[in-house]
């Protein structure tokens, strides 16, 4: 790769509780990032949209130019339900999101 381009590669990892719902599936909660949730029918589901959701954010706040939030080191971080925590990783390349409206 080169020295440009992994300049524009940058690599964010956050932790998430993926909460076993009653009716089946997932809630996934990024305690780091305020409004940051998404589901999932399964966990492999859920661990899909976790990316999709925190790609979202990510994109969101870098277009509006706000600092994302420190990651907090899943050891330390309060969790009374014993929910799972994954660490969710995404990779951002300057992506350029573009809607089409029919």
């Amino acid at each position: 790769m080169s020295q440009q381009k992994s300049k524009l590669l940058k690599t964010y990892i956050y932790p998430a509780f993926f909460i076993e719902e009653k009716e089946g599936g997932y809630s996934v909660i990024f305690p780091d990032l305020l409004g940051c949730q998404t589901q999932g029918n399964s966990l492999a589901e859920s661990l899909l949209m976790a990316k999709e959701a925190l790609s979202l954010y990510i994109f969101d706040k870098l277009q509006d130019k706000k600092e994302l939030p420190k990651a907090s080191n899943p050891k330390k971080i309060k969790n009374e339900q014993e929910n799972l925590i994954l660490m969710v990783k995404v990779n951002y390349q300057n992506f350029n999101f573009s809607f089409r409206y029919w």
